[in-house]
Parts: C-alpha cells; sequence; structure tokens
C-alpha cells in the first residue's frame, strides 16, 4: 500500500505530473493538431509532463503561466498563438517557430526568444515542450492571461 501512495509501484504514474492531469485534463493520451491540413499527433501524459520539465527549464522566466512578460500584449493563449504569422497553433508551427523564432508577424528574427538547436533539444523532445505549451493554451485555466477561472 505504501508502495503506491509514493509512486513507486508503477513507474509511468511517477513521471505524470499532478499538474498535467489536473489542469490539462490529460489522464490519457491527448491528440493535438500536427499542422495546418488537420493531421493530429497523440501525446502521453509522460510525455506532456516531459514537455512541462523542459517549458519550465527552458521558458517560464519569460512565459510565466503563458503570458509573456517581456510583450505583455503577446501572450502564449491559444488567440494569440493562432494570430501570428505564421500560425503558431499546431505541433509542427510550434517546433518551427522554436527552431527559428521570428517577430509575431513574422517579419524578421525574434531576439525575444532565443532558437532551441537540436543539440539542445531534439525533435521529440521539442514536440513535448510544443505540445504541453498547446495543450495549455487549449485547457488550463487563466492560461495566457491575467484572469484565473
Amino acid at each position: 500500500m505504501l508502495l503506491v501512495w509514493l509512486g513507486l509501484a508503477s513507474p509511468a504514474l511517477a513521471r505524470v505530473d499532478p499538474y498535467v492531469s489536473q489542469y490539462l485534463r490529460a489522464t490519457g493520451p491527448v491528440e493535438l493538431p500536427w499542422d495546418a491540413e488537420g493531421h493530429t499527433l497523440t501525446f502521453t501524459p509522460e510525455q506532456l509532463s516531459d514537455g512541462k520539465s523542459r517549458f519550465q527549464s527552458a521558458c517560464l522566466n519569460c512565459h510565466v503561466g503563458g503570458s509573456t512578460l517581456p510583450a505583455p500584449n503577446i501572450s502564449l493563449s491559444l488567440k494569440d498563438l493562432r494570430g501570428a504569422t505564421p500560425p503558431r497553433d499546431t505541433i509542427q508551427a510550434l517546433v518551427e517557430y522554436q527552431r527559428d523564432p521570428r517577430s509575431y508577424d513574422g517579419s524578421k528574427p525574434s531576439y525575444g526568444c532565443r532558437p532551441v538547436p537540436p543539440s539542445w533539444m531534439d525533435d521529440e523532445a521539442l514536440r513535448n515542450l510544443a505540445a504541453f505549451i498547446l495543450r495549455a493554451a487549449q485547457v488550463a485555466p487563466g492560461w495566457g492571461s491575467n484572469t484565473f477561472n
């Protein structure tokens, strides 16, 4: 009984961040948009937890709760992700943005967000990070705003 409570009986369960199951409502696989053509990818709670961990270590300084501290008028909300040029509301678009950050209107390089080369995060890790951001934008209360539901 104690092993179950400590999470030692099932390593898979131990790797799921409580935020992911509670606020991202991911207790099983979650389907997210892969590209603008309507293809999807499925992410496990463990992958979303990995994405959350990566977000905390690489993005949290500027993106607390999905806000954007250096540019408060542009958040990581689904509305703002969709409003970017090109839109950043799919896994593929977020990965492309993170590899080569561009301004919100797409006209020039973004110096507010550093590029994420494959030597820092491989494609799978970056997809997990993008999946966390996108799922949070879809369902996390208050994500990308100054109000909390």
